[in-house]
């Protein structure tokens, strides 16, 4: 028996089901072939493009069966096309040494293109929040200047699926500077902290950054955020005042062991329990507390 590519393992959805399109939209543009050199990135595109194991089956796949999913692009004034949906597609194209790639080509305004481009990879699993954070603020931002403020957050949880507090909270944490967005994307401070910390300016977010890369490894819990926007609608931030939030918190935190009362326990916990049913309780809250403090992206 002959056997599979893990090229005929990718599962690849409909175009509607991809990009959010229905078929008027779809009629609305022509297919073309168009050679990968006059494709462009979409302008401010906030999502990578990743070489990963993904990559490494789509490059197989269209080594294999060619692009089964058009693009979608625009022309652009100053010449060539730009793309709205298919980054990773033409990336893939140009490992495979594949030199032209279909394209569903749009007449779309600016307002119009970031939508769509939004909307395309919104619902990819991979997403940092440093790129979902900028991807929903170019959105928000598209949709105000349409004129449609007062729907622009009920349109994005309609067509995210996502709640619209959390959604804000992405917009929020756009605010932060790069680098500061980069600890969060790599879980060295948690998203609602994250969220909490882009209140600062920008010349106090890059105080903190200075104080965190001099510092070495700190905990910013959700706590000691609230403080340090506190101290920074002050005025300006410096190390004394950071230390004073930071290194007392982190000096103070667990170190060997805390000994509850039986008398405390006693009161959430009936005399039935076995000591490990009360530790495997007490693990799963503190676990369940961590996500939603820390590194939760929830309500």
């Amino acid at each position: 028996m002959q056997k599979k590519s893990s090229a005929s393992k990718i599962k690849l959805n409909n175009f509607d089901a991809l990009f959010g399109m229905n078929e008027t939209m779809t009629e609305a543009g022509d297919v073309r072939y168009v050679q990968i050199s006059e494709l462009h990135s979409f302008k401010n595109h906030p999502f990578a493009v990743r070489d990963d194991r993904r990559m490494q089956e789509l490059i197989a796949s269209i080594k294999e069966n060619g692009v089964l999913i058009p693009g979608v692009a625009r022309i652009r004034p100053e010449g060539g096309y730009e793309i709205i949906a298919g980054h990773s597609r033409k990336y893939a194209c140009e490992q495979a040494g594949i030199a032209v790639m279909p394209m569903f080509i749009r007449n779309v305004s600016d307002d119009d293109a970031v939508v769509l481009m939004v909307d395309s990879n919104i619902q990819r699993e991979d997403i940092l929040p440093s790129e979902k954070a900028m991807a929903y603020k170019m959105k928000y931002d598209a949709i105000k200047h349409q004129g449609k403020k007062g729907d622009s957050l009920k349109a994005m949880e309609e067509a995210s699926g996502e709640n619209g507090k959390t959604i804000q909270r992405y917009i929020r944490l756009a605010k932060l500077i790069p680098p500061l967005l980069h600890r969060v994307d790599v879980r060295q401070i948690g998203f609602i902290p994250g969220v909490k910390l882009a209140e600062l300016s920008n010349k106090n977010q890059e105080s903190l950054e200075s104080y965190l890369q001099s510092a070495g490894r700190v905990k910013i819990t959700l706590r000691n955020a609230e403080n340090i926007v506190l101290l920074g609608k002050g005025g300006s931030l410096t190390g004394e005042l950071l230390d004073s939030v930071l290194k007392a918190e982190n000096e103070a935190s667990v170190d060997g062991k805390i000994t509850l009362e039986s008398e405390f326990l006693g009161a959430f916990f009936p005399k039935t329990c076995t000591k490990q049913e009360i530790l495997d309780v007490i693990r799963n809250l503190l676990t369940e507390w961590k996500k939603e403090t820390e590194g939760g992206d929830g309500e």
